[in-house]
């Protein structure tokens, strides 16, 4: 493999719900691995902050908020992103949320929130920013799944609903840009440490199973999502679209470990 087809330099990268969590890390690993990002969220101390971040890395961003349920927000990212950049190759589709409750009483206004950001989210972020690509001809949009895109976790069913919904969006728009040089994969993570989950990850009874069922052993780091968005946002992926990308310590191939 030529090592230049993994690096970045040169790319514009957009990250939204790229200022906290996963999210974050991902964007820093772009920056990382040359491209100037902007890292975008609701929260504007956050978004300031990881722009410095980028910038230590002797890589430009910009400070822009957005949310993902205002079209509007997105479309403003898009166009002041051109103004600076020109151009956007790269973008990353990670704003979510979870809430835990047994689905018989789960609230269809909680229902309804969950599905507007997790799914219609990503889907506007790919029909904003996938419209550019294709006058260009040329894009890379990683959207981002989950463990519950394949299997239920217990109590979950909103998220798991919106996060299979989206790998159904990834295939779809797969098959509708790929020949206009847009491809659009995702990357599923399976169980990973956070500051958010750290205690119910150590010493809950659900912490437990999901030790047991993820063969390594042990919870991902965040940082181990980095390779598979380099792969999936650089020229190394030229014949990958349509793909959930599986990062999860064997969680989806696990029957019985013991």
């Amino acid at each position: 493999m030529n090592p230049s087809l993994a690096d970045l330099s040169g790319r514009t990268a957009v990250v939204i719900g790229g200022t906290s969590g996963i999210g974050r890390v991902l964007a820093l690993g772009l920056a990382a691995a040359g491209a100037d990002v902007i890292a975008s969220s609701r929260r504007v101390e956050q978004v300031e902050s990881t722009a410095c971040e980028i910038e230590s890395l002797a890589r430009r961003s910009l400070r822009i908020p957005c949310d993902v349920c205002d079209r509007g927000s997105l479309e403003s990212l898009l166009a002041r992103t051109l103004e600076s950049f020109g151009k956007v190759d790269i973008l990353v589709n990670c704003a979510g949320k979870i809430k835990r409750a047994p689905t018989i009483d789960f609230p269809e206004e909680s229902w309804r929130d969950i599905l507007e950001t997790n799914l219609t989210g990503t889907l506007r972020g790919c029909q904003i920013f996938g419209r550019h690509m294709l006058e260009r001809g040329y894009g890379r949009i990683i959207n981002v799944a989950s463990l519950n895109t394949f299997v239920s976790l217990a109590e979950v069913a909103a998220y798991a609903a919106s996060k299979a919904a989206v790998g159904a969006l990834t295939r779809s728009l797969a098959v509708e840009w790929s020949k206009r040089g847009v491809l659009v994969n995702a990357i599923a993570p399976g169980v990973f440490r956070t500051a958010l989950n750290s205690e119910l990850l150590d010493n809950t009874n659900r912490g437990r199973e999901l030790l047991m069922r993820t063969p390594m052993g042990w919870f991902g780091k965040e940082e181990e999502l980095v390779g598979a968005a380099v792969y999936l946002a650089s020229d190394t992926a030229s014949f990958t679209t349509g793909q959930i990308l599986v990062v999860d310590g064997g969680f989806l191939a696990s029957g019985v470990n013991q």
